[in-house]
């Protein structure tokens, strides 16, 4: 990827670089287990962005 991005494609990037995360310890256990996962967990190399 170039080195040199567009303000608004740079955001987008953090943006979902932040979405991409594991659902907090704390969170699990305050629903009893119910949400473990979120469903848009993205793994780098199988599902790519439209950014």
């Amino acid at each position: 990827m170039a080195h040199f991005k567009p303000l608004g494609k740079k955001l987008r990037l953090a943006r979902a670089l932040k979405q991409n995360r594991t659902v907090p310890i704390w969170v699990i256990l305050k629903t009893g287990r119910r949400f473990r996962d979120h469903p848009k967990r993205r793994h780098w190399r199988r599902v790519k962005l439209k950014a």
